[in-house]
């Protein structure tokens, strides 16, 4: 019998990141778990292509944009689940545990998010990301999600946008989404870069924009800059 998951991670200059991101793979390789891996890259300049042939993963291209290339690569994968992850998240030793209970039950799944960094400010903003979940079903890529191929299908897949695409496909599973108790530990370069506060309320205004009507072309741009 084949392994069960496709992993399908989105890159675009994810050369710095990756490595440690397919490293954690290895576990779901020793358990049977992992059938493949695809990377659906959007144009990357760095070693991110280099990394992915050196792992054997089949790798798509097309245009930067996370929505799509979440697309493309379900479309390129395999597996009976899939399974979505982000080229800056490492899944906690352990992981293979919680999502094999999963696969028992179709469905979509997703973790728990930590950052890789000490303090308050980590704490808290994880902690808000985590009840944003549980409470409004509202969990975001770096959370990672696990769906079987016939629940993505239903949904009609991941809508190929630049930016939240995580959430429409959340609002598609209309509150159908169950929390694993694995921990996906996210880069928090983005946010020790530009202030936790300041990255964090960013985050939360592109949200409320995005459920207010604003077009995430718009977002994204306005999200880059």
């Amino acid at each position: 019998m084949r392994a069960p998951i496709s992993v399908i991670i989105p890159t675009l200059n994810a050369a710095d990141r990756l490595p440690l991101c397919l490293a954690a793979l290895g576990e779901g390789l020793a358990e049977g778990l992992i059938r493949e891996l695809v990377i659906s890259d959007g144009g990357s300049t760095d070693g991110s292509l280099r990394i992915a042939e050196a792992a054997g993963a089949t790798i798509v291209t097309g245009e930067a944009s996370r929505g799509g290339q979440l697309r493309r690569g379900a479309g390129a994968a395999e597996g009976a689940w899939l399974l979505f992850l982000h080229a800056d998240t490492v899944l906690s030793e352990g992981w293979t545990s919680h999502i094999s209970a999963a696969l028992a039950q179709n469905g979509a799944y997703y973790g728990c998010l930590r950052f890789d960094a000490a303090g308050l400010a980590p704490q808290l903003v994880a902690g808000w990301a985590n009840l944003r979940s549980l409470a409004f079903g509202l969990p975001y890529g770096d959370q990672a999600l696990l769906i079987d191929r016939q629940t993505y299908a239903r949904v009609g897949g991941f809508a190929d946008i630049p930016l939240m695409e995580d959430v429409v496909m959340a609002r598609a599973l209309k509150g159908g989404l169950k929390g694993l108790d694995f921990r996906a530990v996210t880069s928090a370069e983005k946010y020790q870069r530009q202030g936790w506060l300041k990255r964090g309320g960013r985050n939360l205004w592109t949200l409320a924009r995005f459920l207010t009507g604003a077009k995430p072309e718009d977002l994204a741009r306005a999200y880059r800059k």
